[in-house]
């Protein structure tokens, strides 16, 4: 009993997670994630500074 409260929990997770990039991908977000998509244009990577867009 305990493994299936433990797979309903993960799942539960799991489908939020899901849910989630699924409405920012529609929202047109395209780095999810990033908290500065919006201002940098979509166009982040590791080596994006976004200390110079604040």
């Amino acid at each position: 009993m305990e493994n299936w409260i433990i797979a309903l929990i993960l799942a539960a997770v799991v489908a939020a997670i899901v849910v989630y990039l699924v409405r920012a991908k529609k929202r047109g977000e395209k780095c999810i994630g990033c908290p500065y998509c919006k201002q940098c244009g979509g166009d982040c990577s590791a080596k994006t500074d976004h200390r110079s867009i604040e």
